[in-house]
């Protein structure tokens, strides 16, 4: 029975069976054909005879290995690798099918290469889940044929790998690393200008053109013999929380990814940054009621609560309760902290509904409200109008684009923060508007 299930017979077989068929109705018409047709007949039952030997004559004739990361990064590329090595004496053909899980849908995975004897080769490729939750990689199958190629052998490996998806661990690593480096520019960060200083002393320097005058330190000055200024630092151990809106206006998907997972990827990038630069970081998610809270704390062990937190937000089909945000900011948040609210408004209605409550927070503490581009409208903006209806469709797109605007505008107005972001810059942007902060003293 084992001998069956890894039994296949191989493509090229039946390209000798249409040959030997072709000759047998030829040979009809020319008789010399007839025993010519038979001879390449048992001389191909030898060689499927032979072939079967040379495949199933040895125990362990391949041995295979795939190798998963401990987690994968949801909405990044993960490698996945594949190590395999030949036993057979005589150069190996390989087809590998790899059974990825059934969240990606994928069912055409094949890669072939051959190896020599004793080779061993490694196979890399990439995996993008756009969902969070166990991902289950099915048997790793390994079809061999020798140089004859008449049938195949399976070789079955690595049953039912279970891997978790988690929060984008790659994107935070990029972020952690140029927050070590102070080097966070080159992903498009900005480098705020301070106005004004806090109270957190760090040196004394040479004055430059734009210091400010009201920092000169004179008995530096006068024992140096020139102008000398103090120069401050960002005030550390400030409370930071990320809050998530988990209803259902952050189900909407851009490129396979819903706007939950965005604001997820960003809150656990943003905490590592926060983190690293000597901040308490913390996160509430919300709808119809707060179902997680994670109070803010400096410690970079810290970061693998949120984490874990984060594995399993998820969203509902309910409009949120801004209120109950409200009373549980008001009890849970005594200490004046920057709070980051990732939801999303499509209509100024909806954000006259929550404007009460979120002007009740603002007064507090320093509220920067995150929502998003329609990118899907501002690409249907851009495209030429050739007839009637397109013209029709692009204008209500505008009308929704400008709506945004307004709702920026009317939030401004009121002295609260804003970020009106493509789904894709949220990271870079909630970064940004964070170093603002800080370099003004808001907070």
């Amino acid at each position: 029975m084992q001998f069956l299930k890894s039994f296949y017979i191989h493509n090229t077989f039946f390209r000798y069976i249409a040959v030997l068929a072709a000759c047998f109705m030829l040979s009809f018409w020319i008789h010399a054909l007839y025993p010519i047709a038979w001879v390449f007949t048992w001389v191909l039952i030898g060689l499927f005879l032979f072939d079967i030997y040379l495949l199933f004559t040895y125990a362990k004739g391949v041995d295979a290995k795939r190798r998963l990361p401990q987690k994968l990064s949801n909405s990044d590329l993960n490698p996945v690798s594949v190590i395999f090595q030949s036993f057979y004496p005589f150069k190996a053909y390989i087809s590998l099918i790899d059974e990825l899980p059934q969240q990606f849908q994928k069912r055409d995975f094949e890669h072939k290469t051959f190896l020599l004897k004793n080779e061993k080769k490694e196979f890399e490729y990439t995996v993008r889940p756009v969902d969070r939750g166990e991902y289950v990689f099915g048997n790793l199958n390994v079809y061999v044929s020798s140089p004859l190629k008449i049938v195949k052998r399976r070789f079955v490996f690595q049953k039912d790998q279970m891997v978790p998806v988690y929060p984008s661990i790659i994107q935070m690593q990029q972020y952690d690393f140029l927050a070590i480096s102070n080097n966070l520019t080159l992903f498009g960060l900005k480098k705020i200008r301070r106005i004004g200083h806090t109270q957190e002393f760090e040196q004394i320097k040479e004055y430059v053109t734009g210091d400010d005058l009201r920092t000169v330190n004179w008995k530096a000055t006068a024992k140096q013999n020139q102008l000398m200024v103090n120069q401050y630092q960002d005030e550390k151990s400030q409370p930071i929380y990320s809050i998530i809106d988990t209803g259902r206006v952050m189900k909407m998907p851009f490129n396979g990814l819903k706007l939950l997972d965005y604001a997820i990827n960003s809150t656990l990038a943003f905490s590592n940054v926060a983190l690293k630069r000597n901040d308490k970081t913390g996160m509430i998610t919300f709808s119809k009621n707060v179902e997680t809270f994670v109070p803010a704390v400096q410690k970079i062990t810290h970061l693998n609560t949120i984490l874990e937190k984060l594995y399993n937000v998820s969203t509902a089909f309910t409009d949120s309760d801004y209120g109950m945000l409200y009373a549980h900011v008001k009890r849970k948040v005594t200490h004046r902290s920057l709070l980051l609210l990732y939801t999303n408004f499509e209509h100024i209605s909806a954000l006259k509904r929550q404007l009460p409550f979120l002007l009740a927070i603002a007064k507090k503490h320093v509220l920067v409200v995150i929502f998003f581009e329609n990118t899907e409208l501002e690409a249907l903006i851009d495209t030429h109008a050739e007839d009637l209806q397109t013209i029709y469709h692009k204008t209500i797109a505008e009308k929704f684009s400008l709506e945004k605007r307004l709702m920026q505008k009317e939030l401004q107005q009121y002295g609260i923060q804003t970020i009106l972001t493509k789904p894709e810059q949220l990271t870079i942007n909630t970064i940004n508007k964070y170093l603002e902060i800080k370099a003004r003293g808001l907070l």
